[in-house]
């Protein structure tokens, strides 16, 4: 499953709270040499246009998060925003390498 796929279903009030657990996530993130320049470049791009709570803008952002990291990530999604199928979701994804 693509993060395109994974974000689609997420409601539209639910966007804006997991756009900015994943912007905290990835921010504070201390393996930023592992994010890929298009991605980042992509994201700012969209952040000066907006928020973050489209479709693509969310995809490139877990994308990002579980790049950087993973673990967090899903944590996150369990826990503080009981997004539990969205974590399964990137877990499957993680476990194949992205």
């Amino acid at each position: 499953m693509t993060y395109n796929k994974m974000v689609k279903s997420i409601p539209k009030e639910n966007r804006e709270k997991l756009s900015d657990r994943l912007i905290d996530t990835i921010l504070k993130s201390k393996r930023v040499d592992k994010m890929p320049d298009r991605l980042a470049k992509n994201i700012l791009s969209r952040w000066s246009q907006g928020p973050l709570t489209d479709d693509d803008s969310l995809a490139e952002l877990l994308e990002a998060s579980v790049l950087l990291e993973p673990e967090k990530t899903v944590e996150s999604l369990k826990q503080k925003l009981q997004m539990v199928n969205l974590a399964k979701a990137v877990e499957q994804v993680s476990a194949k390498g992205g």
